[in-house]
C-alpha cells in the first residue's frame, strides 16, 4: 500500500501545472456588510466550491437558494446563544441536507476568533448538543484547535473528559505558516488520530510577500489534493485585501473586489493578474516547488 501511494506522488517531481479543480474545496465564509456583491464569486456557476461554513449553526442568506453549495453548521463555542442540537435538527426536518457538522472554533485560543472554551465544558456541551446528531446520520467534526502545541494538549484533555462519549468522525486542522510547517503539522495530527479523516478548515501563509503567498497556495493545494485522508479543505481568504487580518497577499479578493490569482485558482480558474493592495509587485507563481510537495507527501508515508 505504501509503495502504490508513493508512486502516486512521483509525478509531482516533474509537474509544473495549471490550476485544477478539486471536489475537496470549500469556503470559510466571511461576509462583508459593505460589499455584499462580493458573495457572487463563491457560488457562481464557474466556482469550484461545493461546501461552506460560516462559524454559525444557520445557513447564510446569500446562499440559501443554491442547493449545490452544501452548508456545514458549526457549534462555535459553549455559549452560542441557542441550542445547536435544536438548530441542526430543525434544518434537517425542513429538508436541508446536513451531512457534517463542525465544533468549537479554536477553543484553546482567545484571539482572532478563538472561542476560549475549557476542555471539560466542551466535552459536556458536545455530549448534550452534538453527539445525538450521530443517530441522524450526521458526521461529527472534532473541535478545531489552533496549530499551536496547546491544541494537542487541549484535544487530549477534551477526549479524556468525554470518557468515550464523543464519537468524532473527522478531525479539523488549522494552520497559519509556511508549507513545511503545514505538512509537518498535518502528519503529526494524522499520526495521533489515525482513525479519523481530516478536514483542513483554516489555512494560509499570513503576512507574507505576494510571491511567497502564491507559492504557498500552490504547494498546499497540490499537497492536500493528493493526501487521501484529507477529504475537505478551505483556504482562509474570502475577503478583500484591505480587510484581511492575515495580510493583503493572502486574500482572494483585491481591495476593489476582483479575484486575485489565488482567488481565481481556488475557484478552479486561471491567473487574473490582479494584485492585492499592499503587494510590492506583480509576480505570478504557478506551481511553487513541486519537488518540495512530493517530498512532504513521501515523508508522511515513512
Amino acid at each position: 500500500m505504501y509503495i502504490s501511494t508513493f508512486l502516486a506522488f512521483l509525478p509531482l517531481l516533474s509537474t509544473s501545472s495549471a490550476q485544477s479543480k478539486s471536489s475537496k474545496r470549500g469556503l470559510v465564509y466571511v461576509p462583508s456588510s459593505k460589499h455584499p456583491l462580493d458573495d457572487r464569486w463563491w457560488a457562481s456557476s464557474t466556482s469550484d466550491l461545493t461546501w461552506y461554513y460560516n462559524y454559525l449553526s444557520q445557513p447564510s442568506p446569500a446562499f440559501t437558494n443554491n442547493s449545490n453549495f452544501h452548508f456545514v453548521p458549526m457549534l462555535w463555542g459553549a455559549n452560542s446563544g441557542s441550542s445547536f442540537l435544536n438548530d441542526v435538527t430543525s434544518l434537517i426536518k425542513s429538508g436541508t441536507n446536513i451531512s457534517h457538522v463542525l465544533t468549537f472554533n479554536e477553543p484553546d485560543g482567545r484571539d482572532n476568533g478563538g472561542s476560549s472554551v475549557d476542555a471539560q465544558t466542551a466535552a459536556e456541551t458536545w455530549i448534550r448538543e452534538v453527539e445525538p446528531l450521530k443517530k441522524m446520520g450526521v458526521k461529527l467534526g472534532a473541535p478545531a484547535v489552533t496549530g499551536a502545541p496547546t491544541g494537542f494538549n487541549w484535544l487530549q484533555n477534551f477526549f479524556t473528559h468525554c470518557d468515550g462519549k464523543c464519537s468524532a468522525d473527522f478531525i479539523p486542522v488549522h494552520w497559519y505558516g509556511n508549507f513545511e510547517g503545514l505538512a509537518s503539522h498535518v502528519g503529526q495530527v494524522n499520526s495521533t488520530y489515525q482513525n479519523m479523516t481530516m478536514w483542513v478548515t483554516e489555512y494560509a501563509l499570513d503576512h507574507a510577500s505576494l510571491e511567497e503567498s502564491q507559492s504557498f497556495y500552490n504547494q498546499s493545494s497540490q499537497f492536500m489534493d493528493r493526501v487521501e485522508y484529507i477529504t475537505h479543505y478551505s483556504y482562509f481568504g474570502s475577503f478583500r485585501s484591505d480587510a484581511s487580518n492575515v495580510g493583503p497577499n493572502a486574500a482572494m479578493l483585491t481591495q476593489k473586489g476582483d479575484l486575485t490569482d489565488i482567488g481565481s485558482w481556488y475557484l478552479g480558474g486561471t491567473a487574473t493578474g490582479k494584485v492585492p493592495k499592499g503587494a510590492a509587485g506583480k509576480k505570478t507563481v504557478f506551481a511553487g516547488s513541486s519537488a518540495l510537495v512530493a517530498m512532504a507527501c513521501i515523508w508522511m508515508l515513512i
